[in-house]
């Protein structure tokens, strides 16, 4: 049996794309927004890792 551990950072990511994907389901045009900090780089990129391999459904 193989052992399954998730560390810190990776269920941070995991629980972010969850939310990501319950706001898509849940609101009918929900966004993103972007001003091209660290922030919103993280956002974009945690939101093409929830939506993958389809576009990301945020304006």
């Amino acid at each position: 049996m193989n052992n399954y551990t998730i560390n810190h950072l990776q269920e941070l990511e995991a629980e972010a794309v969850f939310i990501l994907r319950e706001i898509a389901a849940q609101f009918e045009r929900p966004v993103l927004l972007f001003s091209g900090g660290k922030d919103s780089l993280v956002c974009f990129h945690l939101a093409r890792k929830a939506f993958y391999p389809a576009p990301i459904p945020f304006h």
